[in-house]
């Protein structure tokens, strides 16, 4: 891997559960690229997205993010991979009976963290890089679909990762708040992060270009490359 490389991927088998769903898949993402992963439903591209951050096991082929092999990555280690990654789902998974830096500071203290002063001062940071400032004391009922989806990238930001994975973020969205969330994304990977959008929504490539990886039957398709390969 180049220093400027944060993920890479060479002839890896992805699976789900026993089906094999991709084959012979190799990438490579640099730092602050902004790439979408484009396909119908169950195309593969969250169990690609798992296999990076560890919850599917890469079984054949190399494959390395952040630093980790996800080869030869123990159990014990895939927490301390987690804190390099920022993971957005569709669904918020917000926790419904605490507010909003009720929220992340759960985060904060699962991963390590244990300053009260310094949780705060990090909490308010990253609710104001997503434009969200005042309202950390607000329940997450309170907000709206868009603004709750922000508060789950602040979350994601917590721990400065390197990358963020994003598994269909504007899937509950409407369009205009779509935008912005994507809009967001790609203002954050201008900071150097990789940042990877699950999607299926291909109007949103009208407004934030990117690289893309098209998944279709089996097959990926890189833009970058222009390689193709099949299951």
């Amino acid at each position: 891997m180049s220093l400027e490389t944060i993920i890479e991927l060479s002839k890896a088998s992805i699976f789900q559960k026993h089906n094999l769903v991709l084959t012979d898949v190799s990438l490579t993402i640099d730092k602050g690229e902004f790439v979408y992963l484009i396909g119908k439903t169950g195309s593969g591209k969250s169990s690609l997205l798992r296999t990076l951050y560890a919850d599917i096991p890469l079984l054949q082929g190399e494959g390395n993010i952040a630093g980790y092999n996800l080869k030869k990555i123990k159990r014990k280690e895939i927490p301390f991979l987690r804190r390099k990654l920022g993971v957005v789902f569709q669904d918020f998974q917000l926790l419904p009976d605490r507010s909003i830096n009720e929220n992340l500071f759960f985060v904060m203290k699962a991963t390590g963290w244990k300053d009260k002063e310094q949780m705060q001062q990090r909490t308010q940071a990253v609710l104001e890089k997503v434009h969200l400032g005042t309202k950390g004391f607000k329940m997450p009922h309170e907000l709206s679909g868009g603004e709750q989806q922000r508060v789950v990238i602040a979350r994601a930001l917590v721990n400065e990762p390197e990358v963020i994975l994003a598994d269909e973020p504007t899937g509950n969205l409407d369009t205009e708040t779509a935008q912005e969330i994507v809009g967001l994304l790609h203002e954050i990977s201008k900071t150097g992060r990789a940042v990877i959008i699950a999607t299926h929504d291909f109007h949103l490539f009208e407004y934030f270009k990117g690289r893309t990886i098209r998944f279709e039957g089996g097959r990926i398709t890189d833009s970058k490359t222009t390689e193709t390969t099949t299951v």
